[in-house]
């Protein structure tokens, strides 16, 4: 064993011993809700393959979600595993207020009032959780309601700045439920007074990813990152695409965000449902292009809330995903309500083994070559070629290093048949690249020669099991060690 990787070994080769890794590379998210909210079910869920688990700020308090942290962290404490955690805002969701007997039945042709006094809605005047949809909305304009199972459209502003409507799709409507504006631009700021408050919270508890709910332009990215760094937080941003607006700005967002989410739920309420296909597919193939990563999201495997099997459209929606080239996917209700938890993570990750195991291609080797006016074209060459190396030669891993998360989500972009093991001495990016299609990420802190690193991190995945004598490695590295450089080297070497 060389000098340093002992160190390593120590920490986690007792806990390793014995343990079948899950070998899925594209990663599950799991949302946490009453369905699994103790340790014992968190953990439940981590063997059962989930590798970030999504904290939704819309509901519960922070009291709950702080012990639902700290049983995370227990996890990754006492487990082999790095599991993230991601905080999602709740962004300018809007919606109906009570409902006189908790719901009525509206009709097509009904005239209703909105209103942003707070009153129990009746047939005649409902209150609205926004207090400028006077100004916003003009007449003619779609309203839709409960996910787009309700319509209305704008009849006429009044002078008290109410909001006289007509309904068009009529049906049972609820206290609470949600409202799309599709053809509105809504002045709202992306983050309310309530996203500030939990924030503050995420922050405080250094979680790995920030979710930004409905996000409409670089701006509100800009807006977020300036909050993060002025608290010096090491926290991640994930833009939601889920807004119209953020279609028309998206290779911008991209670009300033460190990982994107399909919100499929909200996106396919307020754009028609037959565009959401091919936008996924352009989404995740932009991501890719930026080294961004892309979670899939919403209604994955929804039937499994209640059943124990999915629909047939459900498996193939999810291996579709995998296929796309997609980092993550992502279950909501599934986990947080659903009545199988566990069974659903687990049918989860057998299609995605299943997809994952045939000899598909993402056929993308040409479209993603690094590209000259990148400011960071040297190093992306460098791992362009480490991932054709590796497949020339059959490596059986490639190994990377970074100290900003860039080399982990590059290498991992280009999707290379070898498996991937990034070391940093960043202890905040190790739970951090998990979200990265393929990565698995350690913590190594050593600064010594370039070539004794190199022994190092073979000798730590040798003693883990990750690899064994004889196989062949692609390593990635900068010299010299000491100026922290970008990527700038690789080397072959023979596992002794």
């Amino acid at each position: 064993m060389t000098k340093h990787a002992e160190k390593y070994y120590h920490k986690q080769m007792d806990r390793d011993a014995g343990l079948t890794h899950k070998k899925h590379r594209t990663k599950i998210v799991a949302t946490v809700g009453p369905a699994c909210d103790t340790y014992d079910k968190l953990l439940e869920l981590v063997k059962a393959g989930v590798n970030i688990f999504r904290l939704n700020f819309s509901h519960g308090s922070h009291e709950d979600k702080a012990k639902i942290i700290e049983d995370i962290r227990r996890i990754n404490k006492t487990e082999p595993f790095n599991i993230a955690i991601i905080g999602d805002l709740q962004g300018p969701k809007l919606r109906v207020g009570e409902i006189e007997a908790g719901e009525i039945q509206i009709e097509p042709g009904d005239i209703i009032t909105f209103t942003n006094e707070k009153v129990l809605g009746t047939k005649e005047r409902i209150y609205v959780s926004y207090p400028d949809l006077h100004a916003d909305v003009t007449v003619g304009h779609t309203i839709l309601i409960n996910d787009g199972k309700l319509e209305v459209k704008v009849k006429k502003i009044l002078k008290n700045n109410d909001v006289q409507v007509e309904v068009t799709m009529g049906g049972a409507l609820a206290s609470n439920k949600g409202i799309n504006l599709p053809d509105t631009k809504i002045s709202l700021p992306a983050l309310t007074k309530k996203d500030l408050e939990d924030l503050d919270f995420i922050i405080e508890q250094k979680l790995d990813w920030v979710a930004l709910s409905f996000v409409r332009s670089v701006k509100d990215i800009e807006i977020l990152r300036n909050k993060l760094e002025k608290k010096k937080s090491k926290t991640k941003i994930i833009a939601k695409i889920e807004k119209p607006e953020a279609l028309d700005n998206l290779r911008d967002i991209i670009v300033e965000s460190d990982a994107i989410m399909i919100a499929r739920g909200d996106l396919g309420v307020e754009l028609p449902v037959e565009k959401v296909p091919l936008l996924q597919k352009q989404i995740i193939r932009k991501c890719l292009h930026r080294a961004k990563p892309v979670i899939v999201a919403t209604q994955m495997m929804e039937s499994m809330i209640e059943m124990n099997k999915p629909n047939r459209s459900e498996i193939t929606d999810v291996a579709n995903a995998v296929v796309e080239g997609a980092d993550a996917v992502m279950l909501s209700g599934e986990t947080a309500t659903g009545r199988h938890p566990a069974l659903v993570v687990e049918t989860m990750c057998k299609i995605i083994m299943e997809v994952e195991k045939t000899d598909y291609n993402y056929n993308r080797e040409d479209e993603l070559a690094p590209q000259t006016h990148s400011p960071s074209f040297h190093s992306d060459a460098i791992c362009y070629n480490a991932c054709k190396l590796a497949k020339d030669v059959n490596a059986d891993a490639i190994i990377g290093m970074t100290q900003s998360g860039y080399t982990g989500f590059v290498l991992s972009s280009y999707r290379p048949k070898a498996p991937l093991y990034i070391f940093t001495k960043e202890r905040s990016l190790v739970n951090q690249l998990t979200l990265s299609w393929g990565v698995r990420a350690f913590y190594y802190d050593e600064e010594e020669s370039l070539d004794d690193i190199f022994a190092d991190q073979i000798d730590i995945l040798k003693q883990r099991k990750f690899i064994r004598q004889g196989e062949i490695v692609v390593s990635t590295g900068s010299t010299p060690v000491s100026q922290h450089l970008p990527t700038n080297i690789i080397k072959i070497t023979k596992v002794k």
